[in-house]
């Protein structure tokens, strides 16, 4: 990759699991009320057609790893887990209680946090709880993020037997150093044994996040750390750039120098060699930063063009309604966003007065929805179009003209109202993708918010 396209574009910018993103959201228009009518709403147009997603937020881990950007509360305390799951399923009782019917579930994901910190049979009381009131739509898709560390063939058959099929593991890097210093250690024999295991009891996609750019890491350790994903034949698994940002993330990411993190073009290479080999041994890009083996179902669904991107990342097929449960958890109704308290304390005091535990919001305007769907067909497909009156509005010429500079650098194409990325442009889709980001242009950030985009 050209080095002066990185020095030229890598600039701090969303990763678009949502848009607006949430430092743009208008939450004084806002209301627990309206919240509840357009989650309404998205469910009435959708339950019977295409079901509802569940995101369930576990937070609870044993240790720190300094390169998490999610909501958790660190102990070695496993007391904390039949609450937590008592107060989830009354949240969803609530939400139940104002849906006009049964829902009919497509997906669940379990993230965190780390969910596999929960006991096999606490997380059986968790779905069985979530279907005592729920419907299992016959094709659906339920998946958990496991530590390869304390996951358990236990944790893999019952939730197997729950009907999960998908599971990821977080791995980041096989490098001793790097994980010492991301205070995640884990060896390759641990990520070996929890995948096999799953693979022995039927689960039909097993993932592996790796991250590249992390502190002290080489493009000796990158390849070390692919090689050795090659080996495990993982079905899918995510290639992410760490987000370096202290500045938000407060110690937790001041363990380590600037400098010892790789950055700009040093920090590209350990993912264009990454991608090479993963390549070389039948892995398919699929949109930023994913790849995938031809049998998996994320690879299906971006050649059928269903590929979605909301804030568990890429799902391989979309739901109009996702309902976050659990402290932090945002939820999506298509029209409107929602987020959980922050903190455990505020999420079970406003559990036990019985109310829907949301805190802030956005619901989105017209223009919102059609820059939205753009920016997920720029994700997604790398491609999008504004030829009829439900894609186009009144902000698309000045767009058009912004993207000028790129389309000269050959990042992208545009001919009769369409844009297309380029192969050499998909590395920077995030920054094409700020093109169209009209709340950003309007009021910029007075302070860095956001990693960098290359």
């Amino acid at each position: 990759m050209s080095v002066s396209l990185i020095q030229k574009y890598n600039v701090p910018g969303p990763r678009y699991t949502s848009y607006p993103t949430v430092p743009y959201w208008e939450e004084d228009l806002f209301s627990g009320e309206l919240w509840k009518t357009t989650f309404i709403k998205s469910f009435e147009e959708s339950n019977q057609t295409e079901g509802i997603s569940l995101y369930i937020h576990l937070p609870f881990c044993e240790s720190l790893c300094t390169f998490c950007g999610c909501n958790k509360r660190i102990t070695k305390r496993h007391d904390v887990e039949n609450p937590y799951i008592t107060a989830v399923l009354k949240e969803w009782k609530l939400y139940c209680e104002l849906l006009p019917s049964q829902p009919i579930i497509k997906e669940i994901h379990l993230g965190g946090g780390t969910p596999t910190f929960f006991s096999p049979e606490n997380l059986e009381t968790l779905i069985k709880g979530i279907f005592e009131r729920a419907i299992k739509a016959p094709e659906h898709e339920f998946s958990f993020e496991g530590h390869p560390n304390n996951t358990t063939r236990t944790h893999l058959q019952t939730l197997y037997n729950l009907g999960f099929r998908r599971v990821s593991y977080g791995v980041q890097d096989y490098s001793d150093k790097v994980q010492q210093a991301i205070h995640r250690v884990q060896s390759f024999h641990n990520v070996a044994k929890a995948t096999f295991w799953a693979k022995e009891i039927g689960y039909t996609s097993i993932g592996h996040d790796l991250i590249f750019g992390l502190p002290f890491q080489t493009l000796e350790e990158v390849i070390d750390t692919i090689d050795k994903t090659n080996s495990l034949q993982p079905d899918r698994l995510a290639f992410y750039s760490y987000a370096h940002v202290p500045w938000i993330k407060g110690n937790g990411q001041r363990g380590f120098k600037d400098e010892d993190v790789p950055k700009d073009e040093a920090k590209r290479q350990l993912y264009e060699e990454g991608k090479k080999r993963l390549a070389a041994n039948k892995y398919h890009e699929i949109g930023m930063d994913h790849f995938a083996l031809a049998t998996d179902s994320m690879y299906q669904s971006f050649q059928d063009k269903k590929l979605h991107r909301n804030f568990m990342g890429y799902t391989s097929s979309k739901t109009k309604l996702m309902i976050g449960l659990g402290v932090s958890s945002i939820s999506d109704s298509w029209y409107s966003f929602a987020q959980n308290e922050k903190t455990i304390e505020d999420y079970y005091h406003r559990i036990d007065r019985n109310e829907l535990p949301v805190v802030r919001g956005h619901i989105l305007t017209e223009e919102d929805l059609k820059i939205r769907k753009h920016i997920l067909n720029l994700m997604c497909q790398f491609t999008t179009s504004w030829d009829t009156k439900e894609s186009f509005f009144v902000g698309i010429p000045e767009i058009l003209s912004q993207l000028h500079e790129m389309e000269t650098d050959g990042l992208i194409s545009i001919e009769n109202n369409t844009l297309t990325v380029t192969e050499k442009g998909k590395p920077f889709v995030r920054n094409i993708c700020m093109a169209f980001d009209l709340r950003m242009k309007r009021k910029a950030p007075q302070t860095q918010l956001f990693s960098m985009t290359v």
